[in-house]
Order: structure tokens, then sequence, then C-alpha cells
């Protein structure tokens, strides 16, 4: 259709009669096609400036004498009675974890050192050598860093542990800090996510993000065995990230985050109270990890698929999802029929699943569908490094850059649980061809792996 022409004084200058006869001879095809191509330009590029590249990360490699050997350890500090005893050493054959793991020297003293003092040797023996050694491989002058994240849930000093690294380090006095504590394991894409909207607001800009937890406060003393736990499954470990927006940073970035999902169930009593820090019946501080606890997971997981599953996979895979649904709700409710799980192995080539212990492990890759190699990069992290916390997902997707599985255009997906409850979703996709020659935190011993922890998993 035509646009009707105005009516055109006959004694305007021909040519000026002849530019609007043009301009108005335009149809409304061409208008619609001009707007839907600024508006995508517009799209494309605000897009385009939201990009997150990561450009490197590190994780902590603690030296050989900080090994214990649990078992023995309990036996010998003479601070728990015999039952407690008898629990420890049995969760720590059962729980997947080998002897290279290791913890702070002030807890290899007897009794224990779990003063602010020792807590706060560690934090700087932990971050200080993996801040350097990222800082350094890509030659970036601290000064250069204009946002700053830290994350440690149980210790929570002052001055900050982000003040005690700008101390350190002189980053220059308007860089923008956080410290976030209390938030678990999973905080680590927590402060990704914090750093991812930074990034929208501050342009060409450069993040780097610290992630541990600190084990020396952690210390239990009492006999509540859902307290013990703790004693036995976490250990020394932390990761430094280097993230950007700077256009001249994609040449060097290894990922690109794609998708980031935050699942907080903590309206739900349960799920609150799953895993607590409080003092038991004899004044002894622990946290407390609750028998639901793997229910609770499992249905953060559910919740947070949820709103990834369309984000990531195929339709084929949400129309199947979606038909179980229905099919069962309506035509076969009696007979329990199950609802389809989505190939999820059709959405990324890898997967870091957080080494909260074996049980989390196993569950999960059974639940998901997944190989014994999909989760092989989470077993082999929770036996060599324990768990670590918040930046076990690190290790993990080091673990699998050491074994040059990772190639340019796979995608990963790093699955992370936290107290309150929380369930966090962070998906990268790689970007450039990586070389696993390149020193990281298994280059000494990648050879050796994987090992075979069945011995470590019978119930």
């Amino acid at each position: 259709m035509v646009m009707p022409l105005l009516f055109i004084d006959t004694s305007s200058p021909p040519i000026l009669a002849n530019l609007i006869q043009t301009l108005l001879s335009f149809t409304y095809l061409h208008l619609f096609t001009a707007t839907a191509l600024i508006f995508i330009t517009a799209l494309y590029f605000s897009q385009k400036s939201n990009v997150v590249y990561l450009i490197d990360f590190s994780c902590y490699r603690p030296p050989n004498h900080f090994r214990l050997n649990f078992i023995e350890h309990f036996q010998w500090c003479n601070l728990f009675d015999t039952e407690s005893i008898d629990f420890q050493v049995k969760i720590c054959q059962r729980s997947g974890i080998g002897t290279e793991s290791c913890i702070p020297t002030a807890i290899h003293k007897v009794p224990s050192d779990v003063s602010l003092y020792s807590t706060q040797q560690e934090i700087e023996t932990v971050l200080f050598g993996i801040i350097e050694d990222i800082l350094t491989k890509h030659n970036i002058n601290p000064k250069n860093i204009d946002i700053l994240v830290s994350n440690c849930s149980v210790s929570c000093p002052t001055p900050s542990i982000t003040a005690m690294i700008i101390n350190k380090f002189g980053f220059r006095s308007n860089v923008k800090s956080y410290n976030l504590s209390g938030m678990g394991c999973s905080a680590g894409i927590i402060s990704i996510s914090l750093v991812k909207d930074l990034l929208k607001v501050h342009k060409n800009s450069l993040a780097l993000v610290l992630s541990m937890e600190a084990v020396t406060p952690n210390v239990y003393y009492g006999k509540t065995k859902s307290m013990l736990l703790t004693n036995t499954l976490f250990r020394m470990g932390g990761a430094a990230i280097l993230l950007s927006n700077r256009k001249q940073d994609k040449s060097m970035a290894k990922y690109v985050l794609q998708h980031l999902v935050r699942t907080h169930m903590g309206s739900d009593d349960q799920s609150y109270r799953s895993v607590f820090q409080e003092p038991d019946g004899d004044g002894h501080v622990g946290v407390s990890l609750s028998k639901t606890l793997l229910n609770v997971a499992g249905g953060a997981l559910r919740t947070n698929i949820a709103v990834l599953g369309p984000l990531v996979l195929p339709y084929s895979e949400q129309f199947h999802y979606g038909w179980s649904i229905i099919r069962r709700k309506i035509w076969a409710p009696a007979r329990g029929k199950d609802i389809h799980m989505p190939d999820f192995k059709k959405a990324f080539e890898h997967f870091c699943i957080h080494t909260g212990g074996r049980a989390v492990i196993e569950v999960l890759v059974d639940k998901l569908g997944l190989c014994k190699e999909d989760g092989e990069a989470s077993r082999m992290t929770l036996y060599r490094f324990g768990n670590t916390s918040s930046s076990s997902v690190w290790y993990e997707l080091c673990y699998l850059e050491a074994k040059g599985r990772m190639k340019k255009g796979d995608r990963v997906w790093q699955i992370a649980f936290g107290s309150g409850f929380k369930c966090n979703s962070a998906v990268w996709k790689c970007v450039a061809n990586l070389d696993s020659n390149v020193r990281n935190a298994w280059s000494d011993r990648i050879h050796l792996y994987p090992v075979d922890v069945s011995e470590l998993a019978k119930p």
C-alpha cells in the first residue's frame, strides 16, 4: 500500500516538489523494515556491551606439608570422646576424600589454634599467592583493577578481606570493593552474579573475584554428629577469577558468561535450617548439616532448572519435558509416570558439580542422567582437594583444562549449593584454544588422574 500523497503547491520549485513526492512514496513495508533494522541494531549493541569475559582464573594449591591424616589426627588430639572419634573416622572413610587434601597449619596443632590471628594467616596464605599468580601472569598492575569482590562465609574480620587485599597490593583508592559473608558454598557464583551486574553499569572495567572459605574457625569440638560432619569434609582452598567487559580483553579471554541463574529457597523452614550455624547443648558452636539436606538440594535444583532449562535446552527437550508434565497431571496420574528429565548433555559438554560430598555428586549425576565421566571432575576434585566450599567449581574447571578436554565452543555448567538454602548455576562458553600444558593447580600430577575412589565411597 502506498502512503497517500499530500497536496503539493504547484508553485513550489520543481526539485523540492520531486523530493517531497519521493519521500512520500515509501511504503509501510519500507518503514517497518527500517524500524526493525534500527531495533535489531540497538538490541545487538546493548547486549554486546554487557558481555562478561572470563580472562583467567587461578586456584590455590597447598604445599605438601599441609596434608593431614585426619583419622590419626582425631585419634591423637584427645578432644573427642570415643563415639565422636568413631563417627568421624567412619565418615572420613566413606567421604571420597583422599590423603592429598590439606588444612592450615593452625589445625595441625594439638589442640588446634582457631584464633582470629590464625584465621587471618590462612586467608593471607590462600589469597595472596593466587592474586600474585593471576596478576603476574597477565602483567596487570593492581591499580588497574576497577572492581574487587571477595566471599568467605564464616570468617568476616574487620577490616574486611577486601581491605586486606587492597592494603597488600596497593589497589587505588576508588576501587569498588565488596565483601560477601554468610552465603555458604554457592557464594562464588553469587560473586560472579554481583560482578555481572556491576559491569552493566561500569563500562570498560576489570574485576577480580576472590572465592574461599576459612577452615580454621570452622573446627567443632562438640559431640553433635550433624556438626561433626564439617570436620571431615571441608579443606583448605581458594580461587581468584579475573573478569572484564573491556573490548581489548576479548582476544585474551578464555570464556564468556552466557547465563547465570540464582535460586533461594529460604522461605521454606526446612530449607532454611538444612545448613545452620549455632551452638550445641554444651555451648560449642558448629555448622549443622541436616539429614534432609539431599532432599532440600534436589528441590532447589529442580526450581533452578525450571528457569535455566528454557535458556539452554533445545526446543525438542523443552517439548518433551512439558508434555510429560501434562500427561502425568491429566491422563495418567494414577500410573505415576515419571516426568521427563531433559537431556542436559544436549546443552552442555561439561559439568562442574559442587563437591559438597560424595553423596551430593552421585545423586546429581544420577538425577541429571549423566555418565560417569561427566562427574569425573567433581569426584577427582573432592578426592584431591576435599570440599573447598565456594571455590570447588573452579578446581573442577581447572581439572578439565589440565586434562585438555575443554575445547573452543564447549559449554560448561557450574552448579553450586549453599546455606540459605541456595542453588546457583553459571553457564560459560569457551572462546579460546586452551593449552593443557599451562601451569595450574593440577599440573603437578594430572597424569595420575582419574583414580579409583570406589573403595573410599563404600557405604
